[in-house]
């Protein structure tokens, strides 16, 4: 262990102290306020008294709407469901004992302690800790521990099943004062799990693409501080891959595995693994900056299917989710609870020593009803498809373990096949698959079931074997098979820019399908998504209601441009034979400020005139000094003409785009040499309100 730095005692309060201020229980939960220094040493602000406030008046059902409302990324954070998908998959049980470092307002909490048997917390604020309690009260089988995790541990058991770290191991060095603050940390971890427990740590992967694409580190809030090595210092370091792999050997932690959340740990709606990595054009949801404002450098999708195709996944993926101990049997999770609750679940693949599964498994009681039905719709889909060419994987009821099971099937999607059509513009095998699509979704269609969802990406294809592998919305009605394909054509191209080049107009007409019975369709799959999603927002209507801008630096590069274009100065030369282009320049570096420009124009006795083009759009131009050798020069007609108009002395305006100011240099005393002084203050203008400006004055100066 490194060498310890020194750092302040903890200031402890009496007994009767801690009693008469903090409460030691909270409905079930109970409090330990032993090492609590007596104030919290970190706060988000009024912040926390809001979602305090929250938290003891409104019912867990109530969150999503309390977040719909609020429209804050602090409650998005601290109050959404999603946060616990994180750990929802985990095969933490009954018996099991789960210690929780950095439990904060308890979002982790709340899902460990429906899975284990007991929940020990620890966290330094005293009000982050009431609001775990208050949203976990019914819970009676959690204990937090309010105080610095230094000071905290050598009180604790060291028989832990599981200990979690999701989004504090990289505030390691604020825990441990040491000058290896990590390895410390982690070491001190490792000794209170047991032999055969596990460590999970949720953390941000340093070189996350997200990172690279234009998202500000999430600790500091700045652009690029991971990337760079964190040159400001602060309070959090996170690490890539081999950064915690080499933590981990360092302390004798041998046997690990890695996960990859995506989009990130904080709202996983994916969960990967080296056994299952996402498949090129998976990786679609980027847009994820709920907390800032972030740069949009490119288009994170593309990017990732070019890091898949060379197997570096692992090293730019978003975050990581560690598993020190025995591996997992599950290989990839995917969650839909981004809709009703009565929707709500878990996919996963699971290997067996039978071989691979895919298991479906409700979130809560109210979800069941709706999963334990597949099974029924597997045997009607099964009939209604027979002799057709097309296979529907095979669905088994796990009543007593409460999921639905199913083969593992191989092949691509036809989504994915589709789509590299497109990409090589082979579009006669386009037709082909699409056209056998049609006929065989088209089979049976007079018997009143249909699989309502059957879109590109729930068809597996290997050779000439098609297998439909999801059929959760299916539906005892007959659905003429127009109308399916056309919903499948429908998400197919709005899920990807790209697919934009398909003539939608081709393939309706080889359906027969008329523009109004089209929009009829659309307005269908909308009243269907109502019912998905409850009507609740998705986490993507969410981010833009919090109101978070996404910026293209490209964009803004190519207004600027056009900007310094329009309001670039350009200088012309008559020399006896009238101004020409050839005789001009463009006058560089001249701007004092976003208005005001001062420039000197040396010039030699051939010249007769001069004419300065303020800009390359309509604006007015105030002329603050305009002097020949030092001395000025009268803003009168005589010397000096315009096409714009005068406001008053020394003041222009221009409804052109092409304004400009001639100075007839022929009329003043000039010499072999001279220098043409000009300070003037320029400002666009829109084009109509020029227009009304000169208008309104009546003389041309």
């Amino acid at each position: 262990m490194g060498e310890a730095k020194v750092r302040p005692e903890p200031i402890y309060l009496r007994e009767d102290e801690v009693l008469n201020r903090l409460p030691e229980k909270i409905g079930d939960v109970i409090l330990n306020y032993k090492y609590y220094p007596g104030k919290d040493l970190y706060s988000d602000g009024k912040i926390e008294d809001e979602i305090l406030a929250i938290v003891k008046d409104a019912s867990r059902v109530e969150y999503p709407a309390i977040i719909e409302r609020k429209k804050n990324w602090p409650i998005l954070y601290h109050l959404s469901p999603l946060r616990g998908n994180i750990v929802d998959w985990l095969p933490i049980g009954r018996k099991d004992k789960v210690l929780e470092i950095g439990s904060g307002c308890g979002a982790i909490t709340e899902k460990l302690a429906e899975k284990a048997g007991s929940v020990t917390c620890v966290d330094l604020s005293a009000k982050r800790s009431h609001i775990n309690a208050y949203r976990n009260h019914d819970k009676d089988n959690i204990e937090i521990h309010v105080g610095n995790f230094s000071d905290i541990e050598p009180s604790l058991p060291e028989d832990y099943d599981y200990i979690c770290m999701i989004g504090a191991f990289e505030y390691g060095q604020s825990y441990i004062h040491t000058d290896t603050p990590y390895e410390d940390f982690f070491r001190i971890i490792k000794k209170h799990v047991k032999d055969n427990g596990r460590i999970i740590i949720a953390i941000e992967n340093k070189l996350g693409l997200k990172y690279w694409a234009g998202c500000k580190e999430d600790h500091l809030g700045t652009y690029f501080s991971g990337l760079e090595g964190y040159p400001e210092g602060g309070s959090a370091r996170t690490f890539t891959r081999q950064g915690l792999e080499k933590i981990f050997k360092s302390c004798g932690a041998m046997e690990y595995s890695f996960y990859y959340p995506y989009p990130d740990y904080k709202f996983p709606t994916m969960i990967f693994s080296d056994k299952r990595l996402p498949s090129q054009g998976e990786l679609t949801d980027n847009m994820r900056n709920f907390d800032r404002d972030r740069l949009v450098l490119f288009n994170e999708k593309y990017v990732f299917d070019g890091i898949m195709e060379d197997g570096l996944f692992d090293i730019f993926s978003n975050s990581y989710l560690a598993v020190i101990g025995e591996k997992l049997d599950t290989s990839y999770v995917k969650y839909s609870n981004d809709r009703a609750v009565e929707y709500a679940l878990r996919t996963e693949i699971v290997d067996t020593p039978k071989g691979r599964i895919v298991r479906k498994i409700p979130l809560n009681e109210s979800a069941w009803e709706h999963i334990k039905g597949m099974e029924r719709f597997y045997e009607l889909l099964k009939e209604r498809y027979q002799g057709s060419g097309l296979w529907i994987n095979p669905c088994k009821l796990m009543e007593k373990k409460g999921y639905v099971e199913f083969p593992y099937e191989k092949g691509t999607s036809l989504e994915e096949l589709l789509d590299q059509c497109l990409e090589k513009n082979d579009m006669d095998e386009f037709y082909r698959l699409f056209d056998r699509y049609y006929e065989l979704t088209a089979y049976g269609e007079d018997k009143a079931i249909t699989d309502y969802d059957l879109i590109f990406a729930n068809i597996l294809v290997d050779g000439d074997k098609w297998t439909v592998i999801d059929y959760e919305w299916t539906v005892e009605e007959k659905v003429p098979a127009v109308e399916i394909a056309f919903r499948a054509l429908y998400c197919y191209v709005l899920a990807e820019e790209k697919r934009n080049k398909l003539n939608l107009e081709l393939l309706m007409g080889r359906l027969g399908i008329a523009e109004q019975a089209a929009e009829e369709y659309r307005m269908k799959e909308k009243r269907f998504q109502k019912q998905v999603t409850g009507k609740r927002k998705s986490m993507g209507e969410l981010r833009v209601d919090i109101g978070n801008c996404c910026v293209s630096p490209m964009t803004l590069m190519e207004l600027h441009k056009k900007e310094i274009l329009n309001q670039r100065i350009q200088l012309y030369y008559d020399r006896g034979e009238g101004f020409q282009e050839e005789d001009s320049h463009y006058i560089p570096d001249i701007y004092l400020d976003d208005y005001r420009i001062a420039v000197e124009i040396p010039f030699d006795g051939s010249v007769k005139a001069l004419r300065i083009d303020p800009a390359d759009r309509s604006c007015m131009v105030k002329m603050m000094e305009f002097c020949l050798n030092g001395t000025a020069i009268p803003l009168h007609k005589k010397y000096m003409e315009t096409n714009g108009k005068a406001v008053k002395t020394g003041c222009y305006v221009f409804d052109t785009q092409d304004p400009n100011i001639t100075v007839r240099v022929s009329d003043l005393p000039v010499t072999g040499e001279n220098v043409l002084s000009v300070k003037m203050e320029i400002t666009p203008v829109p084009a109509d309100m020029a227009l009304d400006v000169m208008g309104a004055i009546k003389k041309f100066f």
